[in-house]
Order: C-alpha cells, then structure tokens, then sequence
C-alpha cells in the first residue's frame, strides 16, 4: 500500500526525496538516483528536476511506494 504524502506545492522529484528523508539534502538527489531504482508512475525516473503532480505515485523498491496529494487536506 502506497503512503500519500501531502504537500503545499509542487515538488520536484529531488525536493519529494529530502522532504521525505530518504536523502539528507538536495545535492544528494542525482547520485540518489544513479544509485537506486526510482519510478514515476511506473516508469523509470532520472531526472531530479522532474516535476511531481497532483496523483502522481513514486516507487522506489529498496524504500516505498507514495502517492503525491498537493494542496489536500
């Protein structure tokens, strides 16, 4: 079962992996995602810059599964 993870605004991909504590700061992000398996909405992810929308569900085996809520309450 995928975690919904609620935030104010959009995030980017490397934001959501510090928020979330799974790195310790943004400059983390790209060897984070050289390292692990990262998916967006079942496709695989490399990019720290990319956008998060509303809905959006983020898979990383080693870690979780999120699903991204912006604005809910």
């Amino acid at each position: 079962m995928a975690e919904e993870v609620i935030v104010d605004s959009v995030l980017t991909l490397g934001q959501f992996l510090n928020y979330e504590g799974i790195i310790e700061s943004g400059g983390q992000a790209k060897w984070f995602l050289q390292e692990y398996e990262v998916f967006l909405n079942g496709a695989h992810e490399t990019r720290r810059g990319k956008k998060l929308d509303d809905g959006d569900v983020v898979e990383i085996p080693e870690v979780g599964s999120y699903v991204i809520k912006i604005g809910a309450q």
